[in-house]
């Protein structure tokens, strides 16, 4: 035992003062500082675009469909400028020439009003929208002028249906609970995607440098093969749930200045037996934290496992990726599963897949966030989970211990049998 965690030790310090993990972990902490405040951002650059003047020359057929589109255009946006063009030819080419940023060409009227946007290129969606906007209004306002309709008769019209969704049954969750469990899929989901890429990857590709560097045979005679592995993969772990801690604190760290103003006590309220916080329009549930969580691990325990197999059997770095690729097959066959589930999380395909141990960190927590899943469901899941995870150890530590000192190049599966054979041999 003192052996696995000298190699448990020495596997979490040396990553942890790694270049390559501080230059991840800053990265992904920006990343996260730049998603959270990103509505900031936007606005920051919505100000720039609204100090933007345009200019807009508008040739219409009526005179009067002139007149209401440009005084609709002054009262949706200032910015924009509208003056009369005489010409069509003219007016393009006074656009091309740079003297205004585009021309709006209008037929017709009432119901038969048409409209044609000129401007040197069609990159730009701000302008182009705003006037379209503007003359629709026209076309609805000439609409309702021949049908006699007034202008309250006409807002009533638009005015959009008021329409609330109730469970009739007292244990589905609400509304925001549903938003809540969307976003928590979600993030668990590239949580998960990520980790087995960049964790797995980690560990098999550490397996593989020992063993090309020789230097697996002094570390046999100091630790077996099998506390090696789980030294590793118990490290590689603790490093990890390090650098989502750290994201995780930056994150709360930002989220907590953009609603410091906020009255936490009346922002408290109670859903069910769930004690929820309403802060700014996010609800956050201690119960899909947990479940969060305990999925995050049992997922890790378990692809972390099958990668340390994997990465015992190559002899060369370069085979690393060939040997986990069908391991990170798998999760991107959850994650699609995962995905294109959320809209109908109560399929046959959701509910038969999220027993599939591979499968099962993802789409049992996503059928729990939508409150598809009951109870006993979540124990048996949880139950397959570990009883797979045990399988699988055992049969990758036996096959860790032949695969270390396995040195000859063969296809993976080939590998892992030869380093089982290997590993009864030694016995």
């Amino acid at each position: 035992m003192r052996n696995l965690w000298i190699v448990l030790a020495h596997t979490y310090w040396t990553k942890v003062k790694s270049k390559t993990f501080i230059a991840t972990t800053l990265t992904m902490a920006i990343f996260m500082l730049v998603l959270l405040n990103l509505n900031n951002i936007i606005q920051l650059f919505d100000d720039d675009a609204a100090e933007q003047a345009y200019d807009v020359l508008i040739l219409a057929e009526n005179e009067n469909v002139y007149g209401l589109l440009a005084q609709e255009v002054q009262n949706e946006d200032n910015q924009i400028t509208v003056y009369e063009a005489s010409d069509e030819e003219q007016a393009e080419e006074d656009v091309l020439d740079g003297g205004f940023d585009a021309s709006l060409i209008v037929s017709g009227e009432g119901e038969e009003i048409e409209g044609h946007f000129y401007a040197p290129t069609v990159n730009e969606t701000y302008l182009p929208t705003q006037l379209e906007s503007a003359l629709q209004s026209v076309k609805e306002m000439q609409i309702a002028g021949a049908l006699g309709l007034e202008e309250g008769e006409l807002q009533a019209l638009d005015e959009a249906v008021p329409f609330e969704q109730t469970a009739l049954d007292d244990t589905a969750r609400s509304e925001a609970e549903l938003n809540q469990a969307r976003f928590f899929v979600n993030t668990l989901l590239f949580i998960i995607y990520f980790s087995v890429l960049f964790l797995g990857n980690m560990i098999a590709s550490e397996v593989a440098t020992e063993k090309s560097s020789r230097v697996m045979e002094i570390l046999i005679s100091s630790a077996s093969p099998v506390q090696q592995m789980f030294g590793k993969i118990i490290g590689i772990g603790l490093i990890g749930l390090t650098q989502y801690a750290l994201i995780f604190m930056i994150a709360v760290f930002s989220v907590g200045t953009m609603i410091g103003s906020v009255d936490v006590n009346e922002a408290n309220e109670v859903v069910g037996d769930q004690a929820l916080l309403d802060m700014s329009g996010a609800v956050f549930s201690m119960e899909l934290f947990f479940y969060a969580f305990l999925y995050f691990i049992l997922g890790y325990l378990l692809y972390a496992t099958l990668a340390a197999m994997l990465g015992s059997v190559v002899t060369r770095i370069e085979d690393v990726g060939q040997a986990i690729g069908p391991m990170n097959m798998l999760v991107i066959v959850a994650l699609m599963i995962s995905i294109f589930s959320l809209g109908n999380p109560g399929a046959t395909l959701v509910t038969i897949t999220s027993y599939i141990p591979f499968f099962t960190p993802m789409i049992m927590f996503l059928r729990i966030g939508m409150g598809e899943a009951a109870i006993w469901e979540v124990l048996l899941s949880i139950g397959i989970m570990i009883v797979t995870i045990t399988l699988l150890a055992m049969v990758a530590a036996r096959i860790y211990r032949g695969g270390v000192l396995l040195y000859s190049h063969s296809r993976t599966w080939k590998g892992l049998k030869r380093a089982l054979l290997l590993s009864r041999k030694s016995t």
